[in-house]
């Protein structure tokens, strides 16, 4: 029997999440008035924990499936998850900026770390389905 695939809605609205989390927090940044070494700091975060969650993602998906992770790989992958949300907050925590552009860096943040965990899971469901 062969398996259903992902809608194309829930493929779309993933991917529209992945692009305002992303886009949001970039924009923001570009438009804020702090230092390039912060901004830098921040877009580098961004980065760090969309790359943790894909392959955190990724390596879930493989156990769930019995294909062979090590331990070591499996545990690297949710340290650097939380880490980069760890990081993230503790740079939010000590910015000289106002608290509601703390809570859209957070927000937007988790926005496109959830779009990136959505849009591999998409990918790898409907990679199946070939």
């Amino acid at each position: 029997m062969k398996k259903q695939g992902v809608s194309t809605a829930f493929v779309a609205a993933s991917w529209i999440a992945l692009g305002a989390g992303m886009v949001g927090f970039i924009v923001g940044l570009a438009r804020a008035e702090m230092q390039l070494n912060e901004k830098g700091y921040y877009f580098t975060i961004l980065l760090y924990g969309l790359f943790a969650v894909v392959s955190l993602q990724k390596a879930v998906r493989d156990r769930l499936e019995n294909i062979k992770v090590t331990d070591i790989y499996y545990g690297i992958c949710w340290f650097a998850t939380l880490s980069s949300i760890i990081l993230l907050a503790i740079g939010l925590w000590n910015a000289t900026i106002l608290p509601s552009e703390k809570g859209f860096y957070g927000f937007a943040f988790l926005l496109a770390l959830f779009g990136a965990i959505a849009v591999q899971k998409n990918t790898r469901d409907n990679m199946t389905q070939e």
